[in-house]
């Protein structure tokens, strides 16, 4: 009996070894960074940019060339961040930085995906509805039946990032309906997200025909600290569904600075998200 008792011992902690090594936080030492420039894209929905007397690019999203090819030059956008501002596509009023850098680092292992955010979250915000989180850190990642019905051409979610699910009639758009949420006309987006507020929960969930900010299955943990105004935030969630060892994903980032809600946030166009893969980021494995 004696014998029984220590081998379920034994093998009670070996379990609990194995489990602490499974949510083990990777060497970020060792992991390289990618700068990704986030911005303020107002009230520009994907109706806008499909429509060629706006927005020159259009072509080439019909041909399936992605936002990122056309506007990252040397870490930076090459937007004009003025049109951006003007009354036309942010009737509220333009947040005084437009845009700004975050470090997206990216590491998996057997069971989880671990995703790290480096930022200065800028102040100077045209919106401040949110009195309990001065920032907000969300991460998206799309599966592969995202796209956008957009003046008859279906442009996938890949080419342009998860900003694009923020349709005219969405919620905080200019004579819109308050009450309905971001949504994409096919396919998902897994969302993970990390609030600053006081005891605040990280979130999972989903942004499909309608946006759910709880119900996900990926087990997303989040934590965050702020030192000297930089925000580092590290999510941990499984490897499950369109994210999974051996695949590219599509992944966005938003940032919510300076208390912002709603559309007031600074998205990033769409990045593919190597894991094990080809990537414009690129996962470690540890």
């Amino acid at each position: 009996m004696k014998k029984s008792i220590v081998s379920l011992s034994v093998l009670g902690a070996m379990l609990a070894l194995g489990s602490s090594a499974a949510v083990a936080a990777p060497d970020w030492s060792k992991v390289p960074k990618r700068d990704v420039q986030v911005f303020h894209a107002g009230v520009t929905p994907i109706e806008w940019v499909m429509k060629k007397s706006d927005h020159s690019g259009r072509t080439g999203l019909t041909k399936g060339e992605s936002c990122v090819g056309c506007h990252e030059e040397k870490g930076g956008l090459n937007f004009e961040m003025k049109r951006l501002a003007d009354k036309e596509l942010e009737p509220k009023g333009a947040p005084k930085t437009m845009n700004f850098p975050v470090s997206v680092q990216a590491a998996y292992d057997a069971a989880n995906l671990y995703v790290r955010l480096t930022f200065k979250a800028p102040a100077g915000g045209a919106d401040h509805g949110d009195k309990d989180n001065d920032v907000k850190a969300t991460v998206l990642f799309a599966d592969d039946k995202v796209a956008v019905d957009a003046g008859g051409k279906t442009i996938a979610g890949a080419q342009m990032g998860c900003w694009a699910t923020c349709h005219g009639d969405a919620r905080t758009m200019p004579g819109a309906d308050d009450k309905k949420t971001k949504y994409t006309k096919a396919g998902a987006y897994e969302l993970m997200q990390w609030k600053s507020g006081k005891g605040a929960k990280p979130v999972d969930g989903s942004v499909s025909d309608s946006r759910k900010m709880e119900g996900g299955s990926a087990g997303v943990q989040a934590t965050g600290e702020n030192k000297g105004g930089e925000y580092t935030v590290t999510f941990t969630r499984k490897l499950s569904g369109a994210v999974a060892a051996g695949k590219a994903v599509p992944m966005g980032v938003a940032i919510h600075a300076d208390k912002a809600t709603g559309r007031f946030h600074h998205v990033s166009l769409g990045y593919m998200l190597g894991i094990g893969a080809d990537g414009d980021i690129k996962a470690v494995k540890q």
